[in-house]
C-alpha cells in the first residue's frame, strides 16, 4: 500500500465515520495527510486527520480519532491502529500491504518515481546548510 493509497483509504473511512455520526463530511481536508512517524515504534504511518477535522466538525479530535481506529480494524492492509496524543492515529500495515510497493517498483523499473507533474515549469530550489 502506497502512501497515496493509504491517504485515499483514510479519506473514505473518515467520510463514512463522519456520516455515521451525523457530522458534516465537508469538514474533511481535501487530501488526508499520512507521514512516517519520527519514532518507528509509533507505527508505519501516522495521520492527523482527526485533529484537522474534529474542531471543524464539532467533535473532540481525540474522540474522532477513536472512531477512526474502530473503523480501521476491518480495513484491508491495516494490521493495527491506535490513538496517540490529542488526536493522531498511528497505523501499522500488514506485511502484504507493505510488499505491494515493492511490486510497483519492480514493474515500473527505471521509470519508478518519474513524473511529468512539473514538466515545462521553472522552479527555484534553494538549499541552505546552517
Amino acid at each position: 500500500m502506497t502512501p497515496a493509497d493509504l491517504s485515499e483509504l483514510l479519506g473514505r473511512i473518515a467520510a463514512a465515520v463522519l456520516a455515521e455520526h451525523g457530522l458534516d463530511q465537508a469538514a474533511l481536508p481535501e487530501t488526508v495527510t499520512v507521514e512516517r512517524p519520527r519514532n518507528p515504534e509509533h507505527g508505519d504511518y501516522a495521520t492527523n486527520v482527526a485533529l484537522q477535522t474534529g474542531k471543524r466538525a464539532g467533535v473532540n479530535p481525540r474522540e474522532l480519532a477513536g472512531w477512526l481506529v474502530d473503523a480501521l480494524k476491518d480495513a484491508d492492509g491495516i494490521s493495527a491502529a491506535e490513538v496517540a496524543g490529542p488526536g493522531f492515529v498511528n497505523l501499522r500495515l500488514e506485511a502484504a500491504a507493505q510488499g505491494v510497493i515493492v511490486g510497483n517498483v519492480l514493474r515500473a523499473g527505471q521509470e519508478y518515481g518519474h513524473s511529468t507533474l512539473l514538466a515545462g515549469r521553472r522552479i527555484n530550489l534553494e538549499f541552505v546548510s546552517a
